[in-house]
C-alpha cells in the first residue's frame, strides 16, 4: 500500500507538470500569434502609408509642374505685355515728338539762342545791302541747327517748321507772312553743347556770317520756352 501510494503520489505530480508544460506552451503560442497578428497589422498599416505618400508625391510632382508652367505662360504674358506697352509707350512719344514739331504744343527745355543783328558799321559809299541780315543768313543758322539736332525752332519768339518761308522785305524779315525787324533771335531746343559746336566750328555758319558783316552772338540757354503755333494749342 506504501509503494502503490508513492506511484499514486508521483502519477498525481507528473499529471500536474505535464498540465503547467502544457498550459504553458499553448500560452506562448497564443501570445505569439498575437504578436506576429499585430507585426502583420503594423507592417500592412505602413505599407498603406507608404503607398499614400507616394502616392502624394506624384501628384505635389504634377501639381509642381503645372505651376511651373502656369509660371512660365505668365512670364510670356508680362513680356508681351511689356512689349505691348513700350510699344504704346513709342507711339505715345511719337505722338508727342510730332505735335511739338507741327507746334501744336508749348515746349521747353535747353537749347541756345543766336542773335542776329545788322552790322554797326557800314563804311562810306559802301552798299548797305552787305551790311544787313538777309534771310538767307537766317536760314543757314535754322539749316546747321536742325542738322545739328534741334527739337523746335522759333525766331524771335515765332514757331518755324519745315514749310515756314522766310523772305526779306527791305529792312525787315517776313516769317510765314509775320515781319520781324532786326535783331532776329533764332531760339533752339535741343543740347546746347551740341548745337553750339556746330555753329562755332571754324569755318562753318559763324566764320560765313561774320565774313558777311553779320554781328552773331551765341548763347547756351538752360531753359527755353517756345509757345504753341497761334490756333494751335
Amino acid at each position: 500500500m506504501k509503494v502503490k501510494g508513492k506511484y499514486v503520489i508521483l502519477s498525481f505530480v507528473c499529471l500536474v507538470l505535464g498540465f503547467m508544460i502544457s498550459f504553458s506552451y499553448q500560452l506562448t503560442k497564443t501570445e505569439n500569434q498575437e504578436e506576429n497578428v499585430l507585426t502583420d497589422k503594423q507592417w500592412q498599416r505602413e505599407y498603406e502609408y507608404r503607398n499614400t505618400l507616394i502616392s502624394q508625391e506624384e501628384v505635389n510632382r504634377k501639381l509642381q509642374q503645372e505651376l511651373f508652367e502656369k509660371q512660365e505662360r505668365v512670364r510670356e504674358l508680362e513680356e508681351n505685355l511689356a512689349d505691348e506697352e513700350q510699344v504704346l509707350f513709342n507711339l505715345v512719344e511719337d505722338v508727342e515728338k510730332l505735335r511739338m514739331y507741327v507746334g501744336e504744343v508749348k515746349v521747353k527745355g535747353k537749347g541756345i539762342e543766336v542773335t542776329l543783328a545788322d552790322s554797326s558799321y557800314v563804311p562810306d559809299q559802301a552798299n548797305v545791302n552787305n551790311y544787313i541780315v538777309h534771310e538767307r543768313h537766317i536760314q543757314s543758322v535754322i539749316n546747321e541747327l536742325l542738322v545739328s539736332g534741334a527739337n523746335a525752332i522759333a525766331i524771335n519768339g515765332q514757331r518755324i517748321f519745315h514749310n515756314s518761308f522766310i523772305l526779306c522785305i527791305g529792312p525787315v524779315v517776313s516769317v510765314d507772312g509775320t515781319q520781324h525787324p532786326a535783331p532776329f533771335v533764332v531760339s533752339a531746343i535741343g543740347d546746347p553743347n551740341v548745337l553750339d559746336g556746330a555753329l562755332n566750328i571754324t569755318g562753318g555758319i559763324k566764320d560765313q556770317l561774320v565774313s558777311e558783316n553779320v554781328s552773331v552772338k551765341i548763347e547756351k540757354k538752360q531753359q527755353i520756352i517756345l509757345d504753341p503755333l497761334l490756333g494751335r494749342e
